[in-house]
């Protein structure tokens, strides 16, 4: 008997607490932009230099591959929006018998989100070239060990083109699309 009483008061307390209590909604507003943001860091130019050879019939020595710029982004994209890509494109200049080659590597430091992946090393010219596709909503992080660290390279690609060439500048055009 005292253990139904417990069970009718337990539940006559839920009850009365159900039939006085009150709720109320409060709409919230939210806005979140579609964000495309590149850049590489550091800021500021590289320099590759061949180094002629001290005996004759050895051929040049190939610069050794700069590995100190970084690609760092922010993605948020529109609702049914595609995957983004960086692509990378030398100006119009080319060096006769010299081909640049740039290989994104993994992405890595503070970032979150759907990061891209790298297409692996490409040879560069004029025409823009994938280095990273599949971005998301995805942010890298801000400066060098963030992002997807950046191996630029030079390679001999005809010796019967090369001429001999002092501070020839190409500047590597970075663009990221969807």
């Amino acid at each position: 008997m005292i253990l139904i009483r417990s069970i009718l008061l337990t539940a006559a307390m839920i009850l009365c607490g159900l039939a006085y209590s009150q709720t109320a909604s409060l709409p919230v507003t939210m806005t979140l932009p579609v964000v495309t943001l590149m850049d590489i860091e550091p800021s500021g130019s590289i320099s590759l230099n061949f180094i002629a050879p001290t005996e004759a019939g050895n051929s040049l020595t190939i610069p050794i591959s700069n590995t100190s710029k970084w690609i760092n982004y922010t993605s948020a994209i529109a609702t049914g929006g595609l995957s983004r890509r960086i692509t990378a494109a030398t100006n119009n200049t080319s060096i006769p018998g010299v081909s640049i080659r740039l290989q994104a590597g993994a992405a890595t430091g503070a970032g979150g989100g759907t990061l891209g992946t790298s297409s692996g090393l490409v040879t560069l010219s004029p025409t823009p070239v994938t280095i990273i596709s599949g971005i998301g909503g995805a942010f890298t992080g801000n400066g060098t060990s963030n992002g997807h660290q950046l191996t630029i390279s030079l390679v001999i690609s005809n010796y019967a083109l090369l001429t001999a060439q002092t501070n020839n500048s190409i500047s590597i055009v970075y663009t990221i699309t969807e």
